[in-house]
């Protein structure tokens, strides 16, 4: 699949961090939970301005000034990088912007020395992170539902050099 020229990728802003709150919960949601389920959802789910960091998180937006489709942030936890959300407005799933977002988090992961990507990831999207090449390595715990297990996917990175 080419890229889409219509969406570019960029840092996030600051004065967005409540649109990408929104755009987080709306892609959550479409797996079809209910309000109570995306309630518990809130505190996870929320862009915080501070954590915007140019280096871990992107927005894929229109080219021509549009506003966020989509949002990747990452973090590393020692040799491994994590995907702390990767999300798209559920009217542009399946038009690459996923795969772009995903690829930029694994590369600047890649180059940040990370050995590995790693997610904890939904239900519905493990086959997306599975399209990706990632690969089943367990459970781990919802950090926002207490007793539920996700399903924990890894991504071994290819050292530069």
């Amino acid at each position: 699949m080419s890229a889409d020229p219509t969406v570019v990728l960029r840092p996030a802003r600051p004065d967005e961090a409540a649109a990408l709150t929104a755009l987080s919960l709306r892609s959550k949601a479409s797996w079809g939970y209910d309000a109570a389920f995306m309630a518990q959802c809130v505190a996870e789910l929320t862009v915080r301005a501070g954590d915007l960091d140019p280096a871990t998180c992107a927005v894929a937006a229109a080219a021509e000034g549009g506003g966020a489709v989509g949002l990747v942030q990452w973090t590393r936890e020692g040799t491994d990088a994590v995907l702390l959300k990767l999300f798209v407005v559920p009217e542009r799933f399946g038009q690459g912007i996923g795969h772009r977002l995903f690829a930029w988090a694994a590369e600047g992961a890649r180059v940040a020395g990370a050995q590995r990507i790693a997610v904890a990831a939904d239900p519905g999207a493990a086959p997306f992170y599975r399209r990706m090449g990632m690969r089943h390595a367990g459970t781990e715990p919802s950090l926002s539902i207490p007793g539920r297990l996700l399903p924990r996917l890894v991504l071994p990175l290819v050292p530069l050099g």
